[in-house]
């Protein structure tokens, strides 16, 4: 049976490195519902992926998030020049959250390429589409009812609120262009049509077969001893 590699282990151990020590951090800095936004399930989606080499996982956290977050990497640039454009990196110059955690949060500006990386890899699965869209139907309809809007007070003063953007795109206010609920349509409508199928057709024009993957260095081996 032939063995091919199709994600280079070093990649798997940095990356898996990564999320070790970023989840414990995270939990302690931020508490557990920070895994709720898009990008932070994109992160697990990427780890389970890399390892079990599924396409499917890679292609769904790179359809839901490589849009937003080359707008994040764009909004935080502004802010390096003392500017806020759309506030979602606001809290990346926070002095009260440390210096680590808001260092490890520079992973929205390397993730998007990695993901890049292992779609043209593996291969883009149209599947991915549909299964995020329903993903996120269900944590914007967590966070929308369950999880805190702004202003509210919080006894962790770093915990989110506001996740995933479902009462604007400030973390201090929520936005006053239309209702609440109205927005919150929007987002359930707008993501997807915006933000998720624009790149799945990107992606399935450039990506939707796999690149020639390299065999295992053992089964070279059992090949030149035959």
């Amino acid at each position: 049976m032939e063995i091919t590699v199709q994600i280079p282990q070093t990649v798997k151990i940095l990356y898996t490195l990564f999320m070790a020590i970023l989840i414990p951090f995270y939990w302690m800095t931020y508490g557990p519902t920070n895994f709720l936004y898009f990008c932070d399930v994109a992160l697990f989606l990427t780890l389970i992926g890399v390892w079990r080499e599924d396409k499917l996982l890679i292609s769904m956290a790179a359809v839901g998030i490589l849009l937003p977050q080359f707008a994040w990497v764009i909004d935080f640039m502004v802010g390096l020049f003392g500017f806020s454009l759309l506030g979602v990196t606001d809290y990346m110059f926070k002095e009260s959250i440390p210096l680590f955690a808001r260092g490890l949060s520079l992973f929205h500006g390397w993730l998007p390429f990695l993901l890049i990386f292992l779609v043209l890899r593996l291969g883009y699965d149209k599947r991915a589409f549909l299964y995020w869209t329903v993903l996120a139907w269900g944590l914007l309809t967590v966070c929308y009812l369950w999880m805190p809007a702004p202003g509210d007070l919080l006894a962790n003063p770093n915990a989110p609120v506001n996740i995933n953007y479902v009462y604007g795109f400030s973390a201090d206010s929520a936005q006053t262009w239309v209702g609440p609920n109205t927005w919150f349509f929007m987002l359930i409508v707008g993501m997807p049509v915006l933000l998720f199928y624009p790149c799945h057709l990107l992606l399935k024009r450039f990506a939707l077969r796999p690149k020639p993957v390299e065999k295992s260095t053992q089964q070279s081996k059992l090949a030149g001893e035959r």
